[in-house]
């Protein structure tokens, strides 16, 4: 079967969003179009509109779907890591910059989309994926190894530096160093600042 015609009955929204994500990777956020993917998916060129009434509505469903994906994969991350802010923190980021780094465009829709007057669902999704870290940081605050402090605040600093560490890495601006060996350093050194004295 072509992949035009891969998807069953009922889950059209699925394949537009999936067909969505694909062309934005490989042509960027200018190449999304209702009509094109239309074709891509095999339907007819009004079909997308019974999910999607504009171009804006998918949009804001791609980088929904997006901050979906990314929430899934760092709360299995954090439960695959065990105890410990250490191995949980490590897994987080190490979670966070790999998806940063393998869906760039998406990443950079999804926070684009965030800001956008009306986005409330992209918002709602990116919350949730916040709300993953600040949870590993109020444990490891109330379990003692981090200090005191409020615990928004150093989640949002965290987030701002494996954001600002993907997208060094995928702009080629680290130098040659391994992401993988920045985001470990990175993390240890966030640490060392955080830990009780």
């Amino acid at each position: 079967m072509s992949e035009a015609r891969a998807y069953h009955h009922g889950n059209l929204r699925s394949a537009l969003l999936e067909r969505a994500e694909r062309t934005l990777r490989e042509r960027g956020v200018h190449a999304l179009s209702l009509r094109e993917l239309a074709r891509d998916v095999g339907v007819s060129h009004g079909a997308p509109r019974r999910h999607f009434p504009d171009r804006g509505a998918l949009l804001d469903a791609v980088a929904a779907s997006g901050f979906e994906r990314l929430a899934r994969e760092l709360e299995a991350a954090v439960s695959a890591a065990g105890q410990g802010v250490e191995a949980r923190l490590q897994a987080l980021a190490h979670a966070y910059v790999g998806f940063a780094t393998r869906d760039a465009a998406l990443v950079e829709l999804m926070f684009a989309t965030k800001h956008r007057e009306g986005a409330d669902d992209v918002r709602a999704e990116a919350d949730r994926s916040l709300a993953i870290a600040l949870e590993v940081i109020a444990s490891a605050q109330a379990s003692g190894e981090l200090v005191a402090g409020d615990a928004e605040q150093i989640t949002q600093f965290a987030f701002a530096t494996l954001h600002g560490l993907a997208t060094l890495a995928n702009g080629g601006m680290l130098g040659g160093e391994h992401v993988d060996d920045v985001v470990t350093d990175a993390i240890q050194r966030m640490l060392s600042g955080l830990r009780p004295r």
